[in-house]
């Protein structure tokens, strides 16, 4: 059989059994997945490719599972505008996710004590403005003109077993106040898109070499800013206090004398005896 043969080949997944067509297969490091399966693993996955087939089936129980911890999640607090973090502060549980359907979507459940790190990612790129002249030939602006723009990413890093972070971007539109970076002739004042005058003060000057510092004091980069500083800060602190109570939890309890009953106990949770349920300071 041929290389053409082989390539339209009928292949077997590996996880369901069922046949995978033409354009559906995903390769495993020791097999073949169909794209629904596919589909049902985590958002945050990227190994696939380095993952042997039992891999896949234990991440795909744990997936079934996480749908019961979707079911029973309660959302006390939302971040975020377009991709959502969710928080359970009840349980100490959050997700992350842009759905509106949570059930159909299953975001991955985690608490609080896997988050390892949280930090703000903004990323910054220049586009140098030109000019076409009348035969339709671009040139540089003397000095050099940039135009800069600016997109807003949380990275959230996990202790997990089948991912390590998640990374998700804040903002729908880039945040570059619309500038025109190809213009008509040397002396374009460079309008905005739809037809506003920039408010760049040198602008239509020689000395004009950047837009940089008037997009970060727009409302858009500062709205996308406080943001991300809002969720990493929500994120850092209960992850924080999660590892508080784990220590508290895991301290050795000393017995001590009820003021009350006279009993010798050991304190529960609320530091109440538990023999008489009296509040036993400090």
């Amino acid at each position: 059989m041929g290389l053409f043969g082989k390539l339209f080949d009928k292949k077997e997944c590996a996880v369901c059994g069922g046949e995978i067509g033409l354009l559906g297969n995903r390769k495993l490091e020791d097999g073949n997945l169909c794209k629904d399966c596919a589909s049902k693993l985590s958002p945050w996955f990227s190994d696939r490719r380095q993952s042997t087939v039992e891999e896949i089936k234990g991440q795909l129980a744990y997936r079934e599972a996480n749908q019961e911890k979707v079911a029973a999640f309660h959302t006390t607090r939302t971040l975020g505008e377009r991709t959502k973090v969710l928080l359970d502060e009840d349980k100490g549980l959050f997700m992350v996710t842009a759905a509106k359907n949570l059930a159909e979507a299953n975001p991955d459940v985690l608490s609080f004590s896997d988050v390892t790190g949280c930090n703000l990612d903004i990323d910054e790129r220049k586009t140098e403005i030109e000019y076409e002249d009348a035969e339709g030939e671009r040139h540089s602006f003397n000095p050099k003109r940039y135009a800069y723009s600016y997109e807003f990413y949380i990275v959230i890093h996990v202790s997990h077993p089948y991912f390590s972070e998640i990374r998700f971007k804040l903002n729908n539109d880039t945040v570059d106040n619309n500038v025109e970076t190809l213009l008509d002739g040397p002396n374009n004042t460079g309008m905005l898109h739809g037809g506003i005058r920039p408010t760049i003060g040198s602008m239509t000057g020689a000395a004009f070499t950047s837009n940089a510092e008037e997009v970060r004091a727009s409302v858009d980069y500062q709205q996308y800013e406080a943001m991300g500083i809002e969720i990493r800060d929500a994120l850092l602190q209960v992850r924080q206090q999660a590892r508080e109570e784990a220590v508290a939890a895991a301290a050795p309890k000393t017995a001590v004398t009820c003021p009350f009953c006279g009993a010798t106990t050991m304190p529960d949770a609320n530091g109440c005896c538990e023999f008489c349920g009296g509040a036993i300071s400090g």
